[in-house]
C-alpha cells in the first residue's frame, strides 16, 4: 500500500490515541513521519513500538511557538520537506460549568487546542511543499455545545475558523486545509473524561456517551486514521476548507 509513497508527514499529539494510530497507518502507506508530542517517555515508547526507519520524533509543546518552529525545522532537516501536516494535538481540560471553570485550566486548553493549531498553521504550512494537505483535529464539540465542557467546546469551534482562513490563504499553492470532527473515540482521553464525570464508576459515564451515538459505540482510533489518510492522500486533492464529521451519527439528530 503506497498512497503516501515518498510523502513526509508531521503528526502532533503523536504519542498515543489518534496520532499514534495515524502514524502507524501513514507508515504502512509509504510515508516518512515526524511524530511530535510533549510527553517524552510516551513518545519514545511509541517510536520504539512502531519501529520504522521512516519514523522520527521531536519532543515539543505545540503551545510554544519556538517549539513549533523547532519541530518544523527538524522535520525538514531529517526528511527534506513537508507534504502533510496532521495538526492533531489536544487536551480535554476539565468537566465544569462556565461559572465554576478554573481560569488556569481554561487558559491551558486554549493554549494547546487553539493556539497550538494557530502556531502550526503559521509556522508549518509556509514550509510545506506545494500541493500538500493539512488536517486539523476538531470534534463534534466544534459543531455543537456540550454542558460542562466549555473550554474544550470553545477551542474546537475556534479551530474551524483557523481552518477556513488557512484554506483560503494557501489555496493558490494547492495546499488544502480541512478539519476532522470525531465523536467519542476509544482512547485514554475518553477514559480521563469518563473518570472525571463519574469517579466512582466510569462505566456509567461511558454508557451515557454511548447513548448519544446512534451507532451505540465509540469510534476506534483506526477509524479516524482512515479518514485522515483519505484527506492526506491525492484522492482528496480537490477538497479544501471543509468539516469532516466522523461520529456514528451524533450530528444527524
Amino acid at each position: 500500500m503506497t498512497k503516501l509513497k515518498e510523502k513526509v508527514a508531521i503528526i502532533t499529539g503523536g504519542a498515543a490515541g489518534i496520532g499514534k494510530s495515524t502514524a502507524e497507518l501513514f507508515l504502512k502507506e509509504g510515508a516518512n513521519v515526524m511524530l511530535v508530542d510533549v510527553n517524552k517517555e510516551e513518545l519514545q515508547a511509541t517510536v520504539n513500538e512502531l519501529d520504522s526507519s521512516n519514523l522520527a520524533y521531536c519532543v515539543a509543546d505545540v503551545s510554544n511557538p519556538d517549539d513549533v518552529k523547532r519541530y518544523t525545522g527538524e522535520t525538514i532537516a531529517h526528511f527534506g520537506k513537508i507534504d502533510i501536516f496532521f495538526n492533531n494535538a489536544g487536551i480535554e481540560g476539565t468537566s465544569s460549568s462556565i461559572e465554576d471553570y478554573p481560569d488556569e485550566i481554561f487558559d491551558r486548553v486554549i493554549a494547546v487546542n487553539l493556539k497550538g493549531v494557530w502556531y502550526g498553521c503559521k509556522y508549518v504550512i509556509p514550509k510545506m511543499t506545494e500541493g500538500g494537505s493539512v488536517m486539523i483535529t476538531s470534534s463534534v464539540a466544534g459543531l455543537k455545545g456540550f454542558p460542562n465542557l466549555g473550554a474544550y467546546v470553545a477551542s474546537k469551534h475556534g479551530v474551524i475558523g483557523i481552518m477556513r482562513v488557512a484554506a483560503l490563504e494557501f489555496a493558490s499553492r494547492k495546499i488544502r486545509v480541512n478539519t476532522i470532527h470525531p465523536g467519542p473515540v476509544n482512547t485514554e482521553m475518553m477514559r480521563r473524561i469518563e473518570t472525571e464525570i463519574s469517579p466512582d464508576d466510569s462505566t456509567e459515564a461511558q454508557k451515557g456517551f454511548e447513548a448519544i451515538v446512534p451507532y451505540g459505540r465509540y469510534a476506534e482510533a483506526s477509524e479516524i486514521s482512515n479518514l485522515a489518510l483519505f484527506l492526506a492522500s491525492d484522492e482528496s486533492k480537490y477538497i479544501n476548507g471543509n468539516t469532516y464529521v466522523i461520529d456514528g451519527g451524533i450530528m444527524a439528530g
